[in-house]
């Protein structure tokens, strides 16, 4: 028994990966899936993600694969825009208030919500370390958000945030400046800048 051509060729273009919905799209059932993991064929790599076996998986990637509503925030968007070298122990999300995670989602990562009129803000598109496109915030709202959850985030992360950021190439202080006002964390960001720089 082997993998389906155009279920292989899909898999190869999705660095070594393929999601339930993408089989279903291809005009599949879902069972084939059950049919190659006990072939050996894939690996379930979590719910409604199968790899190939032998191949290393990316969580980021797999994680977003699995809702259109996850964007990567807070320490999570930290490391993807180069602001911290430390990969996060458990990925930080944002997602609309409006919306709702389900269950086995909420377990993998921490999830934050925002009102739907500022989810989109700042949304831009990085790639992981395996160089799969996720969505996450830039530089500017992961700053804001920082700000915004000082109250479950360490201090130390926030302080080390802003100091890579003081010194980070791309910075775009107006853009800072006018999330600042949207998200409300003006006067906190000032006085983190005044200590700081």
């Amino acid at each position: 028994m082997e993998i389906n051509h155009v279920i292989m060729e899909e898999i190869k273009q999705n660095n070594n990966m393929i999601t339930t919905a993408q089989v279903v799209a291809l005009g599949f059932s879902r069972a084939v899936l059950s049919k190659y993991v006990k072939a050996g064929l894939l690996e379930r790599s979590r719910q409604g993600v199968y790899i190939l076996p032998d191949s290393v998986h990316d969580d980021m990637y797999t994680l977003m694969l699995r809702s259109d509503k996850i964007v990567f925030s807070h320490d999570t968007a930290l490391f993807l825009n180069g602001l911290s070298e430390r990969t996060p122990f458990e990925h930080s999300v944002t997602i609309p208030s409006n919306c709702v995670l389900s269950n086995v989602l909420m377990d993998e990562c921490k999830c934050y919500y925002i009102k739907p009129e500022l989810f989109d803000v700042g949304i831009e598109k990085k790639k992981t370390t395996f160089g799969n496109e996720v969505r996450c915030y830039d530089a500017e709202r992961t700053i804001c958000d920082l700000l915004r959850s000082r109250n479950r985030i360490d201090e130390e992360t926030v302080i080390n945030a802003i100091k890579k950021y003081a010194a980070y190439k791309e910075k775009d202080l107006n853009r800072l400046a006018t999330y600042a006002e949207k998200f409300r964390v003006g006067k906190i960001l000032k006085q983190y800048m005044e200590v700081l720089l």
